[in-house]
């Protein structure tokens, strides 16, 4: 079994009455983010060292006890030793330990072991010495035969610091933590409110990056939820108060589009994609971070087919081709129609590209339309885009299947 053991017990600095693990990031304490890591990992068993039992620590237990583990809260070290048994294994995170998911559960991942970091890098970032040349850096997994030690020791020793000495002595691995992940603000350990402050912004820009350039309508709505992230955390917003956002700007854009107000609806749509996107990032944060298990926006995919109907529509309604005597009005829907299919098709079939992601970015798809709309012959200018989307894709496919074959030609 594993057993986790989160501390409660530090104040942070210049806050007598304020502790480490209550300091906020996105909306959720330092502790809630470590119960995040160990039920992760595995934990079966939850204990929080703290003096008092809050209204944020009854939070903490509901959420432990729903992911099936058992929640414990003792006020000393001697207090934990029969809750761990030799067979178990501990995991430790100290006061105030702000990790990323991923990095944390990579390093704790292969067997018991200390993470340690340079003593000259440590120290002034508040870590705890070991030794002359190591500082801990604020996780241990270890064997739960070592918790025994405890009840040899004085009660007023801390806890944390009582199972580092234990640990080091037993000859437990000292693994290093990468230095990258303190230059990249990955692993932190946060003092006081300001250090918490001035995390959080960094601890969102991680969260919400991006695997590839960002497309226009992606880099805005990045941007709005890193300046707006922490009000929405803060305030519970989840993702799908974003999407139903969306989906009141989708009718206001067909409202618009249906009484003749074709080139605002257009934007409309396009601020109906930003605020989706954004919804989708919020979940990722919350995913990631494990602040929520499984969030994610209700039916994304349909959605995003859903606001590509509305651009149809309001495409069809601002065609002036139902006004051309003997023409049949059906004709108004089938330029737009083979562009958005376009828009699907090219992203999947043609080589990955940056101008892939430009495709997808239904921002600019709304603003090409609301330009067009209000500035250019709309039928024509969608039928130029038709024939100019599939010229690309065209030669595109071309240049690829023109390329040598390295797999079927040989050398020598």
């Amino acid at each position: 079994m594993r057993v986790a053991l989160l501390s409660m017990m530090e104040p942070a600095a210049g806050e007598p009455q304020g502790l480490r693990g209550y300091l906020p990031i996105g909306g959720r304490s330092v502790a809630r983010h470590q119960l995040g890591l160990a039920l992760a990992f595995g934990a079966t068993r939850v204990v929080v060292l703290a003096d008092n039992l809050t209204g944020e620590l009854v939070a903490l237990q509901h959420m432990a006890e729903n992911a099936g583990a058992r929640f414990h809260v003792i006020a000393t070290q001697r207090a934990l030793v029969p809750l761990v048994s030799p067979e178990d294994e501990l995991l430790v995170f100290a006061d105030g330990l702000l990790a990323m998911p991923d990095d944390a559960l990579g390093l704790l991942a292969d067997g018991p072991a200390v993470i340690t970091l340079p003593v000259e890098t440590g120290l002034p970032l508040g870590f705890e010495r070991i030794d002359l040349n190591n500082a801990h850096a604020g996780a241990m997994r270890l064997p739960g035969r070592l918790v025994a030690s405890l009840g040899d020791l004085p009660s007023e020793w801390n806890p944390v610091s009582a199972l580092l000495r234990i640990a080091v002595q037993a000859k437990v691995p000292l693994r290093p933590l990468p230095a990258a992940l303190l230059d990249e603000g990955r692993w932190r350990l946060l003092r006081d409110e300001g250090e918490a402050l001035r995390a959080e912004p960094a601890w969102l820009r991680l969260h919400t990056a991006s695997a590839h350039v960002r497309s226009p309508g992606e880099w805005i709505a990045a941007l709005g939820m890193q300046r707006l992230g922490p009000a929405f955390l803060h305030a519970g917003t989840r993702p799908w108060v974003l999407a139903l956002a969306a989906l009141v700007n989708v009718l206001l854009a067909l409202g618009a589009g249906w009484f003749g107000w074709r080139t605002p609806g257009f934007v409309l749509l396009a601020i109906a994609w930003l605020l989706l996107v954004s919804a989708g990032l919020l979940a990722r944060i919350e995913r990631d971070s494990l602040l929520s298990r499984g969030s994610k926006v209700p039916a994304e995919k349909a959605a995003l087919l859903g606001l590509d109907g509305a651009f149809l529509a309001l495409a069809a309604w601002r065609s002036e081709i139902p006004a051309v005597v003997g023409v049949p009005p059906a004709l108004a829907w089938f330029a737009p129609l083979v562009l958005l299919m376009l828009l699907h098709l090219l992203p999947d079939v043609l080589p990955e590209r940056r101008w892939n992601w430009w495709l997808r970015d239904r921002f600019v798809a709304g603003m090409v339309f609301a330009l067009t709309s209000m500035a250019l012959p709309f039928d024509s200018a969608i039928r130029l885009f038709v024939v100019g989307l599939l010229g690309f894709g065209l030669f595109t496919a071309r240049a690829r299947t023109s390329a040598p074959n390295r797999e079927l030609t040989t050398e020598g």
